[in-house]
C-alpha cells in the first residue's frame, strides 16, 4: 500500500444524473475519502429523491467528512421512479446547469463552517464539462471523469471530425440501413477496423441541430481545458484506445480501473459508516445472491440489460422463451421501466406455460448488487446491454458476455470485447429465440462442443488476472492512483 498521508482537500464530484455514471463517480470518491480527502458529492435534486425512496434517508446523510449536496436538473417535476429521457436532461444541462452550480461553488467557497475546508478541486463527469465555465471563474483545477470505455471516449472524441469530414450527420434515414454505416474509420491509428456503426449511435442523425449530437461535440471540445482525464479502465486492455487519446488528442490520462477492485485495497476502518451510502436507484433485492447459493460453478445465465436500456415486449418474450430453451438456470433483472411504454406488457413472464417451463431454475428481481452476482462461482456468463460499467465488472470476474448493446458507446463495448478481447458474443439487433438460445448455449459450453464458448471462457480469466494484477502494488492503476493523490495535494 502507498505510504502518503493527505491532509484535508476539498473535492467536489458532480456525476452526470444517471445510474451508470453515479456508480463509478461514487466509488472514486469513497476511494479518495478512504485517502484523507473530504468529499461532496452533488446529486441532482431528483435523483436525490430517488436514492432516498430505494435506500432510505441514511443514504445521503453522508458524513462529517463526505456531504452530499443538490442541484436542480431543470426539468419539470415527475415522481416517476425511472431514468430520465436522456435528450431531454442533456438538453437542460447544457443551458439551464451553469448558474445552479456556480451558486453552489460559491456557497462552499464562502462556508464558515471549521469542518468544510475550501473547495481545492472539482472531479466532474466528463459529460457535464458544463462545470469546467464555473471551475475557471473561480480559479478552482478541474479534472474531469469518462465513465464510458476508453474506446468509446474515441468515439465521442471522434464527433467533431466526423462533421468536418462530412461524414456526419447522415444524409438521409436510408443512410441507417444502405450499408453507409459499414464505412471504415480508417484514419485513426489503433483503432483499425472500425465502422461507423460503432461509434457511439448518436452519429445517427440527419440533423445538424440533433440534441445528443451537439451535446457530445460540446463535450469533446471541452476535455483539453481540465487538467486531466480520469477513466475506469486499465492499461493493458485498452492501450490502443489509451495511445490514441494520448496522441491524438493530447490528453493526459489517469487509467484507475477496475475502481470496484482498487476500492477493495483501500478500504480504511471507517468504511463500516459507508455501508448505508449507496449508488443505486432502485432498490438491491438482497436475495439474488442468496438464490445462487447451492448452485453449481457456472451453472446460471445472468440477465440484465442496465438502468437505460427498453425493449419491447415482443423482444422480451423472444428473450424469454429463447433462455427458457436452454433449460438452464437463469437470474434475470427485470427493472420496472425495461419495457417500452407506460404501461409495457412484460406479462409473457408471468404466463402460466412461461413459469411452467422455468419452474424451479429461473428467478426474477428488479435490481441487484451487480458486482456480486457477477463474483458469484456459479455465474457462468452474463447476457447484457455492454454498458461499460457492467463490461468492466464482467471482465474483473472473469465472465465472459452475450452482448445485445442498445445505444451511446455501447456498440463500440460490444465490437472490442468481440474482436479485440476475445471474451463475447454480439446477438442480432432483431432478436429471435432461437438465436439466443444457441448463443447462450455455446457461452455455457452446453450445445454439444461449445469450443468458441470455450475459448472466450478461458480468455475472460485471462482478463481477469490481467485486471487483478492493474491494481496490485505495482500495478498501473495503483500507481496512478498515487501519482493522482499527489496532484490533488500540491494542485
Amino acid at each position: 500500500m502507498g505510504s502518503l498521508v493527505v491532509e484535508k482537500r476539498h473535492l467536489v464530484f458532480v456525476p452526470y444524473p444517471a445510474q451508470g455514471h453515479i456508480n463509478p463517480m461514487l466509488t472514486l470518491a469513497k476511494l479518495l475519502h478512504s485517502r484523507g480527502f473530504f468529499i461532496t458529492f452533488v446529486n441532482t435534486e431528483y435523483n436525490h429523491k430517488r436514492l432516498v425512496k430505494s435506500r432510505g434517508p441514511e443514504s445521503v446523510a453522508g458524513l462529517d467528512d463526505f456531504r452530499f449536496e443538490t442541484v436542480p436538473d431543470g426539468l419539470p417535476a415527475t415522481d416517476f421512479d425511472r431514468t430520465q429521457d436522456i435528450p431531454a436532461l442533456c438538453n437542460s444541462i447544457r443551458h439551464n446547469f451553469h448558474p445552479h452550480f456556480l451558486n453552489l461553488l460559491l456557497k462552499l467557497s464562502t462556508s464558515t463552517s471549521s469542518v468544510s475546508p475550501p473547495v481545492s478541486c472539482i472531479i466532474s463527469d466528463a459529460v457535464m464539462s458544463v462545470t469546467l465555465a464555473a471551475a475557471e471563474q473561480l480559479g478552482i483545477p478541474e479534472y474531469v471523469f469518462y465513465t464510458a470505455s476508453a474506446c468509446g471516449v474515441v468515439g465521442y472524441l471522434l464527433f467533431p471530425e466526423l462533421i468536418e469530414k462530412g461524414l456526419v450527420p447522415l444524409k438521409d434515414e436510408s443512410f441507417l440501413t444502405n450499408g453507409y454505416l459499414d464505412t471504415e474509420i480508417d484514419w485513426v491509428p489503433g483503432m483499425e477496423g472500425i465502422r461507423l456503426r460503432d461509434l457511439p449511435t448518436f452519429i445517427r442523425t440527419t440533423d445538424i441541430d440533433d440534441v445528443m449530437l451537439n451535446f457530445d461535440v460540446m463535450n469533446a471540445r471541452n476535455a483539453p481545458r481540465a487538467k486531466a482525464v480520469i477513466l475506469n479502465t486499465f492499461d493493458e486492455l485498452e492501450k490502443d484506445a489509451l495511445e490514441v487519446m494520448r496522441t491524438k488528442f493530447g490528453l493526459r490520462l489517469f487509467t484507475l480501473g477496475p475502481l470496484s477492485l482498487l476500492r477493495r485495497r483501500f478500504k480504511s476502518d471507517g468504511d463500516g459508516a459507508f455501508e448505508s451510502i449507496g449508488s443505486n436507484l432502485w432498490a438491491e433485492d438482497r436475495s439474488c445472491v442468496e438464490w445462487l447459493e447451492g448452485k453449481e460453478p457456472g451453472s446460471v445465465v445472468y440477465v440484465n440489460f442496465g438502468s437505460v436500456t427498453v425493449m419491447s415486449s415482443s423482444e422480451l418474450r423472444e428473450m424469454a422463451w429463447g433462455i427458457a430453451a436452454t433449460k438452464l438456470n437463469f437470474l434475470w433483472i427485470i427493472r420496472p421501466d425495461l419495457v417500452k411504454g407506460d404501461a409495457g406488457d412484460d406479462s409473457v413472464l408471468a404466463s402460466e406455460d412461461f413459469l411452467r417451463e422455468v419452474e424451479g431454475r429461473g428467478r426474477f428481481a428488479r435490481w441487484c448488487a451487480q458486482e456480486e452476482v457477477l463474483a458469484h462461482p456459479s455465474v457462468g456468463c452474463f447476457l447484457t446491454h455492454s454498458g461499460w460499467n457492467s463490461t468492466l465488472e464482467s471482465v474483473s470476474c472473469g465472465v465472459p458476455m452475450i452482448c445485445w448493446p442498445f445505444f451511446a458507446e455501447q456498440q463500440m463495448n460490444c465490437r472490442f470485447g468481440c474482436v479485440k478481447w476475445g471474451v463475447a458474443m454480439e446477438m442480432g439487433k432483431c432478436v429471435r429465440r432461437k438465436e439466443v438460445e444457441s448463443l447462450v448455449r455455446e457461452m455455457m459450453g452446453t450445445s454439444g462442443g461449445g469450443e468458441k464458448g470455450e475459448k472466450m471462457r478461458k480468455k475472460a480469466l485471462e482478463w481477469e488476472v490481467s485486471a487483478e494484477r492493474a491494481v496490485m502494488e505495482n500495478g498501473s492503476s495503483f500507481k496512478n492512483l498515487e501519482k493522482l493523490i499527489v496532484e490533488l495535494i500540491t494542485g
